[in-house]
């Protein structure tokens, strides 16, 4: 039991994750459900490529900045867009592209699954429309990814 605890304080410890999401709907409905379910981690929301690339580049040289996981929206707000920040991201160094993402799209078409699985992502969670639905979402975010899983520490290797 003591070495659960310890995983879960360290998931939580400089707790932050970054939101890509172009919607200022979504990002209402998805701040609200952070803020009730996962209230001890920082939210940092960037709406545009350029944005999510330039706070990403920061990182790299502030070692205590970088977040334990990213929220990714595939439309960002084309499809295509979604595709090559992944690949950005991916192609970062580490330890910005060891981050987990997880991809939240509308889209449900098993092509965009498949490919997002196959670009490199650690999870992939169609959207819900209801806000009782976003707070079961993240609720199991926090049961799975702050609370059972183990995240690497934070370190560049510089």
């Amino acid at each position: 039991m003591k070495r659960i605890e310890t995983s879960v304080q360290a998931n939580l410890r400089n707790a932050k994750v970054l939101i890509i999401e172009d919607s200022e709907d979504q990002w209402l409905l998805m701040s609200q459900a952070m803020q009730q379910c996962l209230p001890e981690v920082m939210p940092v929301r960037v709406a545009t490529i350029q944005q999510a690339m330039t706070r990403l580049e920061e990182w790299c040289y502030q070692e205590w900045e970088i977040p334990k996981l990213i929220i990714l929206d595939l439309y960002l707000p084309q499809r295509v867009d979604g595709w090559q920040l992944l690949a950005w991201i991916k192609a970062m160094p580490a330890a910005i592209n060891l981050i987990p993402v997880v991809m939240f799209s509308s889209s449900a078409d098993p092509a965009d699954i498949d490919q997002a699985y196959a670009s490199g992502i650690a999870a992939y969670l169609v959207k819900p429309t209801q806000f009782a639905a976003w707070l079961t979402y993240f609720q199991e975010l926090r049961s799975f990814w702050w609370e059972t899983a183990s995240l690497p520490p934070l370190s560049l290797g510089l």
